[in-house]
C-alpha cells in the first residue's frame, strides 16, 4: 500500500514560506474532552496557554488559565467519568465553560447542599472573576439534563486590568 504524502503535506513536511497569521479574538472556538483525572485541569492550562496568545489574547491568560483551572479541576472532583471544556470568545468577553456528568439531585436538601460544597471549593475562581468584573455561574445542563455546567465570563477588559491591579513584583497576586 503507497501513501501519498504529496497531497496532503503537514507544516513539517512543507516548505512554506507563508509567516504566521494570528487568528482574531472572535474565532476563539475550542472544546476539549478530558477524563476526569487528576492530570485533566494540567491539559486543560496548557490548552489555554496555547490557544488563547494565537488568538491575540496574551493580555488575558494568567486569569484565563487560573479560570480554566479552577473550574476543571472541580468538575474533575464531581465527575465520574470525562470533563468537557469549552473556550469561546463572543462580544468582548471570554467564556469559559465546563459541563461534567454530574447529574442533578432529585432531593432539593442534598441538592443544595452539593451546589454549596462546590460553591465553597471556587473560592479563589469567585475571586478571579470578580477582580476582572465578570461573572460566573453553576446551573443548567448540556442538552438532555444529565450532568451539570459551569460557567466563567471574563471580560477581556476586565482580564487585561486584572494584571495590571493585581500583580506584586516578585510576590503572589494579591487576590483580595
Amino acid at each position: 500500500m503507497h501513501i501519498d504524502t504529496a497531497s496532503c503535506q503537514s507544516p513539517t513536511t512543507s516548505a512554506s514560506t507563508a509567516a504566521f497569521v494570528r487568528a482574531s479574538p472572535a474565532e476563539l472556538a475550542y472544546g476539549v474532552t478530558l477524563p476526569a483525572a487528576p492530570r485533566s485541569p494540567g491539559v486543560a492550562r496548557a490548552v489555554a496557554r496555547l490557544v488563547l496568545p494565537a488568538h491575540g489574547l496574551a493580555e488575558v491568560i494568567d486569569p484565563a488559565v487560573q479560570v480554566v483551572s479552577e473550574l476543571t479541576a472541580c468538575a474533575c472532583r464531581f465527575s465520574a467519568s470525562e470533563v468537557y471544556l469549552s473556550l469561546r470568545c463572543r462580544e468582548d468577553t471570554l467564556r469559559v465553560t465546563v459541563y461534567y456528568s454530574h447529574a442533578r439531585h432529585a432531593n432539593v436538601r442534598l441538592g443544595a447542599a452539593c451546589d454549596l460544597h462546590r460553591r465553597m471549593s471556587l473560592r479563589v475562581l469567585d475571586r478571579v472573576v470578580r477582580a476582572c468584573r465578570g461573572e460566573w455561574g453553576i446551573g443548567g445542563d448540556r442538552s438532555s439534563g444529565a450532568g451539570t455546567r459551569m460557567w466563567a465570563n471574563l471580560p477581556l477588559s476586565g482580564a487585561g486590568a486584572f494584571l495590571e491591579g493585581h500583580r506584586l513584583p516578585g510576590r503572589c497576586r494579591n487576590l483580595t
